[in-house]
């Protein structure tokens, strides 16, 4: 048997899940980290964050 495709499950961003990743990008936080925290792909932060015109992934 062939295995089931895992359904996607879009959440919308709501005030808060942007003004905390306007938070994160401030604080240059890991984007692995803000991953975990906000159990989002790195793909939607990345999306979400060129909308809003801030960056995101910072290296140190």
């Amino acid at each position: 048997m062939a295995k089931k495709a895992k359904k996607i499950v879009r959440r919308e961003y709501t005030k808060a899940d942007v003004k905390e990743l306007r938070a994160h990008s401030k604080a240059r936080t890991p984007l692995a980290n803000i991953m975990k925290l906000t159990k989002r792909t790195e793909g939607s932060l990345r999306q979400k964050a060129r909308n809003l015109g801030i960056s995101l992934g910072h290296r140190r």
